[in-house]
């Protein structure tokens, strides 16, 4: 069997693919704490600019905007905030790589047998949520590392684009779909669906558990 065809058959035999595996999963446990909070924080202040204008809620709302932004640590959480964007894209990537089951099981990674024990629900939880929120995941990592470090994002951004045609309105957008700034439906979906990386966060630390703490086989055969 070619490498290609144990790739499409059985991927879970395929070195680079444990590889990936093992990163998505170290990473994964290293900042998912963080990652929950960037979510929750995240999704309570879409509605920002409604939020504030009730007069007795505009401190709250900037604290958690400070916290969201910042970790309120001024400069140096706004740092922290890149290194966690860098995480959260390589998650993204990664997770794309590995959710791949094999050609005879990748309809069912699409979806979530409710019916399925506890740990197999969780797993099919996982891999279907990363897979239909994989472009949402990789927009945030993104967008946040651009808030983080706009100025190397815009030195990338002049070296690939030095007539500004196209980057300065990307980045215009980028900004803007961090948030869902598209009116207020696209920030009632960014709301519900900024908790998606919580969730994710939530069952992989469940699965990274399952799987190297309690040894138990993998949930999905």
């Amino acid at each position: 069997m070619s490498a290609w065809q144990q790739w499409l058959q059985h991927p879970e035999k395929v070195w680079v693919r444990k590889c990936f595996f093992y990163i998505h999963l170290w990473v994964g446990v290293g900042v998912g704490l963080y990652i929950v909070l960037m979510s929750v924080t995240g999704s309570t202040i879409v509605f920002r600019n409604e939020l504030e204008t009730f007069p007795s809620m505009i401190s709250a709302v900037e604290w958690i905007v400070n916290l969201h932004e910042n970790l309120l640590l001024g400069n140096m959480g706004r740092f922290v905030n890149g290194i966690g964007a860098i995480c959260v894209t390589v998650l993204s990537f990664t997770g794309a790589i590995i959710w791949w089951p094999g050609i005879n099981n990748w309809r069912r990674a699409l979806t979530v047998n409710r019916r399925s024990f506890f740990a197999r629900f969780t797993w099919d939880l996982h891999s279907a949520m990363g897979f239909w929120g994989f472009l949402f995941l990789l927009m945030w990592g993104i967008s946040a590392f651009y808030f983080s470090f706009p100025k190397i994002v815009n030195a990338l951004a002049g070296f690939a684009d030095p007539s500004d045609r196209y980057a300065d309105r990307f980045l215009d957008w980028l900004s803007m779909a961090h948030f869902g700034r598209f009116g207020w439906f696209t920030e009632v979906i960014w709301t519900l669906l900024g908790l998606m990386p919580a969730v994710l966060a939530l069952t992989g630390v469940f699965l990274c558990c399952r799987r190297i703490v309690y040894k138990s086989p993998p949930a999905r055969p």
